[in-house]
């Protein structure tokens, strides 16, 4: 499972669990700049009774070429989210490399089934949430693995992928998410309180809204 510490990677997790599947988390330091996400991701994985935990250190901010990864481009606020257009807080191929490691360590650990918490209906328009990346990432997994060639082809589940991110929010009340635990900005405060103002922020508000509930962690800044 690709644990973010967000509220979809922590609702993706706890379908595994109902359904019946072990979860190893997996979490990848990337230079973010909400790195407070894998504290969230640490007390998630807690909540949840994770079979296991890893924490990768991947320094893309070497690369940059993101918002998330480099300070000299300036997270957006409170600007039109426009599906069709991708914000530059779009992390150059991230899904793709974080499937790749998911995709490694399932090898390892015999696992044949890969949980992503990807959603293409309320999103920030990145490229590599979509249901045809996903299908494609699933083939080549078949194609590049000693698993896939061997005939045990590893299956890339995105239980949200079609879900308004009310309906998560709904499903995840609905299994006793703690959404307290979790965490969406983009672009922090310094004690980790969320900004309310970036994409992250206003669509998790909006989900939160549309669902009749109360969000733990949006509350009026003083």
């Amino acid at each position: 499972m690709l644990l973010s510490g967000g509220l979809d990677s922590y609702t993706a997790a706890a379908v595994a669990i109902r359904d019946g599947f072990s979860v190893a988390a997996l979490s990848i330091n990337y230079g973010q700049r909400h790195v407070r996400e894998l504290e969230a991701a640490r007390a998630v994985a807690r909540s949840l009774h994770a079979a296991r935990h890893l924490v990768l250190d991947l320094d893309l901010t070497r690369m940059g070429g993101s918002a998330l990864t480099s300070r000299a481009i300036d997270v957006p606020k409170d600007q039109p989210l426009d599906p069709e257009v991708i914000p530059p807080t779009y992390v150059p191929a991230r899904n793709t490399i974080f499937l790749s490691l998911a995709l490694g360590w399932a090898e390892v650990l015999g696992a044949s089934d890969i949980f992503i918490g990807v959603n293409a209906l309320d999103y920030s328009g990145y490229p590599d949430c979509r249901p045809e990346f996903i299908a494609a990432f699933e083939q080549m997994a078949r194609l590049a693995t000693k698993a896939g060639v061997e005939g045990r082809p590893v299956t890339i589940h995105t239980p949200l992928v079609r879900l308004s991110k009310a309906d998560i929010i709904r499903l995840g009340l609905s299994l006793d998410l703690d959404y307290g635990l979790t965490h969406s900005c983009y672009d922090p405060f310094p004690d980790g309180s969320p900004c309310a103002r970036c994409d992250s922020c206003r669509l998790r508000a909006a989900g939160f809204a549309a669902a009749g509930a109360a969000d733990p962690l949006l509350q009026p800044r003083r």
